[in-house]
């Protein structure tokens, strides 16, 4: 397929989508989006995978979130057996959620512990990271200044990326790509951050089926709609929505080497 819009992180293996999971995927080949469908635990990474190994514009990424499924321990012998599959282009959604959890040093400390593993595996396999991060900023630019120096071919996406220009700014000077989702279509307060990000640094995403855009705002999100976000980016980028789109489709194929 020839691929013109591109969602960076998307969950279309959950059960959100278990009635018309086939429909959805042919309204993404119809519409000629790409995207990515990324795992939280070892059970849905697996079912990520299987997914992206029946489309050919579909890819996965495994990984285990630093909030849901808090009981699962990290195997990384399991973890890096579904990343030697060549349709496995990054290892996340993982990070740091003080939002959710993360209220006591020793939260935060399991968390930490979760994601450092994680990073290890990413740097092993020579993938990119899926970074879910929410409350945690601080932590999180000291965690990445560290392995991002000793490792400097390690790739870093920021997942739902709703953070000020300043903070935009800080994991830009990191060599970290900012991927923007639904949610910038309903609000301008992460316009600032669009406007510093520069165009080869720039991803879309739905999240799908959370947060989806305008005018599908309050609806199942799905990876279709991806087309609004990057309508919205290009705007503020004051460029076609054509070029847009064909900036962020390198960025992907860059990052995620597809």
């Amino acid at each position: 397929m020839d691929i013109k819009f591109f969602d960076a992180h998307g969950h279309v293996q959950l059960p959100q989508f278990d009635v018309d999971r086939e429909e959805v995927l042919e309204r993404m080949e119809t519409g000629r989006c790409g995207g990515i469908v990324v795992g939280t635990d070892f059970a849905s990474s697996r079912e990520a995978l299987e997914l992206a190994d029946s489309r050919d514009f579909l890819w996965a990424a495994v990984g285990l979130h630093p909030h849901d499924n808090v009981e699962e321990e990290f195997d990384a012998a399991s973890y890096h057996e579904l990343a030697a599959d060549p349709k496995v282009v990054a290892i996340g959604e993982c990070g740091l959620d003080y939002f959710r959890s993360g209220t006591t040093k020793e939260e935060r400390n399991a968390q930490k512990r979760r994601f450092q593993s994680q990073i290890a595996l990413a740097v092993e396999v020579g993938k990119p990271l899926m970074i879910h991060c929410r409350d945690a900023h601080e932590d999180m630019l000291v965690i990445l200044k560290e392995h991002m120096g000793t490792h400097p071919e390690l790739k870093v996406i920021i997942h739902f990326f709703t953070g000020t220009g300043e903070l935009a700014k800080q994991y830009l000077d990191l060599g970290c790509y900012l991927s923007f989702p639904g949610p910038i279509t309903y609000t301008d307060m992460y316009d600032e951050s669009i406007r510093v990000a520069p165009l080869d640094k720039i991803l879309s995403e739905t999240d799908s089926p959370f947060a989806a855009p305008v005018p599908f705002r309050g609806k199942r999100n799905e990876p279709i709609y991806v087309e609004e976000v990057v309508k919205k980016i290009a705007a503020i980028k004051n460029i076609s929505v054509e070029e847009m789109a064909a900036r962020i489709l390198e960025n992907a194929k860059k990052v995620f080497g597809i």
